[in-house]
């Protein structure tokens, strides 16, 4: 009766049901609970030109969700055996029915076509001016096409992840490629180039994409790029080239990234478009919020732009014809132009657009968020440094997946082994147990803040690893100093239960603080591995000091009164 009062004490004790509370929390944004019975192949990549590609098939940009593929042709599945087997055998211009969790595709199947490029030469009309149709005649080589099998669909596959963690490349493959900026960049420009490259790689059909800026002790800038299920090759192309924007008017190319002089992201010259009203009520449960910014255009460009809009109706209070904006010869957006444009050749134009929401608040974020996008599509063509690879790291899927499933078994044996020696140490499992426990929640309330946090770019990988293994032997550290000091209390030395745990709490707290004074530099500067080994560790610090090791001082403290 005596061990269930305590039990019951236990588990209504509030520092106690924090812990219980938060991991519970904590497993499910990890997506733990679904371990069991998670199965499937989900979409990694989709490449452009491909059949998936012309079929609709797209990679959202900044969505972490994965699109699942249910059935091939009416064959469920399930491995990527079953994906593999469903694709093979397939025979040119045969209509392929996918089927996933959002949608529906129909793919027609391509020829693989190999090009030889021969030395005679012919003559050849290309466009100088794509106002006034100008073109001219150029020699070119000639070039056979020759058809030599069946083209894949352009889809990367993988196996559905067993949880919401979001792992790294240790972990699961890919590439990683650290960049160097020719000239120290401002913040402002450094998070427009991050951004920008994130639109790119978005825009080639990659997925699982971290680009984060890094920095070393001497001040050096860097960007890291990790992009999971890639090859190095294909990553650098993309990340080197500088990338290609266009304007067009009814398919006609007015002006490209080059002719853009300048895109105001100041308070001055772009935000909530007072002039045109702010924000004001749509309907009974819609706000909308209207945005502007400037931009300045080149002379050139303003010409172009002023011959296409010369030949527009009017309709209304905007011209017949919208402005379609290309990048990588891919349409990313279309506004509607001004009939106050309407044959000007004005260098200085000004870009509108609205957001709504549910209440102001929300109208005037989405708003801002849609204008930050636009300002991102107008400039990325144009990075405002040249980029320097630096390093690339091609890391296999296999031995990821080798690594994890020995570092669960090891993780496992060392539980066991721990819970032995404090077993023998301490002749009793009500303290045993108890470290084991409080251990384990620790882990999962690490996991659980990874899955919370996709704005620090945090992954789980061998630096997380290393951060989770640091705590938890910091936790057992600290958890034999509140259970000595208790035994302590026991033997006389100490009567107050209270001044125990400030004599054990202070060397906690004291430690607490000096390796969260090691992880901060580490954080700030650190690039790549150290910076995830830091931001684990001070999380996982955090966690267990002021949520997990007050509860375990508390379940000593009933533990080991008297019955």
């Amino acid at each position: 009766m005596a061990t269930k009062g305590k039990l019951h004490r236990i588990l209504t004790e509030p520092k106690v049901i924090i812990v219980i509370i938060a991991l519970l929390i904590s497993m499910w944004s990890a997506g733990i609970p679904l371990m069991l019975g998670n199965d499937g192949v989900v979409v990694r990549s989709v490449e452009r030109g491909s059949a998936a590609y012309d079929a609709g098939m797209r990679i959202a940009e900044g969505d972490r969700s994965r699109e699942v593929i249910d059935n091939i042709d009416g064959s469920k599945i399930r491995t990527l055996g079953d994906y593999a087997s469903a694709v093979s055998g397939l025979q040119i211009n045969q209509t392929v029915i996918i089927e996933t969790n959002r949608e529906f595709y129909r793919l027609t199947v391509k020829p693989e076509v190999s090009i030889t490029v021969l030395a005679e030469q012919e003559e050849k009309n290309v466009a100088v001016n794509a106002t006034t149709n100008e073109t001219k005649k150029i020699l070119v080589n000639r070039t056979i096409e020759e058809v030599v099998g069946v083209d894949e669909l352009g889809l990367k596959v993988a196996k559905a992840p067993k949880t919401n963690l979001r792992l790294g490349l240790d972990l699961q493959g890919g590439t990683r490629v650290m960049l160097k900026p020719e000239l120290k960049l401002a913040n402002a420009d450094l998070e427009l180039l991050i951004a920008n490259m994130n639109k790119r790689l978005n825009l080639f059909g990659l997925s699982d994409i971290v680009v984060r800026d890094a920095s070393d002790l001497s001040g050096n800038q860097f960007i890291m790029v990790e992009v999971a299920g890639a090859n190095e090759n294909e990553v650098k192309d993309l990340i080197a080239k500088q990338g290609k924007f266009e304007a067009k008017i009814a398919n006609q190319s007015v002006f490209t990234g080059d002719q853009v002089v300048d895109v105001c992201r100041s308070a001055q010259c772009s935000g909530i478009d007072l002039q045109s009203g702010g924000c004001s009520q749509a309907s009974s449960t819609e706000t909308v919020c209207r945005f502007f910014f400037t931009m300045t255009l080149s002379q050139e460009a303003a010409s172009s732009q002023a011959a296409a809009t010369a030949k527009l109706a009017v309709i209304g209070d905007y011209l017949s014809e919208p402005l379609q904006l290309y990048l990588d010869d891919e349409l990313v957006d279309t506004l509607q132009i001004g009939k106050e444009l309407k044959g000007s050749a004005v260098t200085s134009i000004s870009i509108s657009g609205s957001g709504s929401g549910s209440d102001r608040k929300s109208a005037t974020g989405d708003a801002i968020t849609k204008m930050k996008r636009l300002q991102t599509i107008l400039i990325t063509g144009s990075l405002p440094v040249k980029l320097e690879v630096v390093r690339t790291d091609n890391i296999s899927p296999i031995l990821g997946e080798q690594f994890l499933r020995n570092a669960l078994k090891t993780g496992l044996i060392a539980i066991l082994f721990v819970v032995a020696v404090l077993a023998l140490a301490y002749r009793k499992l009500q303290i045993a147990l108890p470290m084991m426990f409080t251990g384990l929640c620790e882990i999962f309330m690490i996991l659980g803040f990874a899955s919370l946090l996709p704005f620090l770019s945090w992954t789980i990988d061998l630096a997380a690893i290393a951060g989770i293994i640091a705590t938890v032997g910091t936790g057992v550290n600290d958890q034999i100093i509140i259970t000595d000091e208790a035994l302590k209390g026991r033997q006389g030395r100490i009567f107050s239960w209270k001044e125990k745990f400030k004599s054990a709490f202070s060397v906690i707290f004291g430690a607490y603080l000096t390796v969260l004074v090691a992880m901060l530099p580490l954080f700030a500067v650190g690039a790549g591995l150290l910076k995830g080994f830091a931001l684990t560790t001070i999380i996982g610090m955090s966690v267990g000091v002021f949520i997990t090791r007050p509860a375990y001082a508390k379940i000593i403290e009933i533990l080991m009164e008297k019955d």
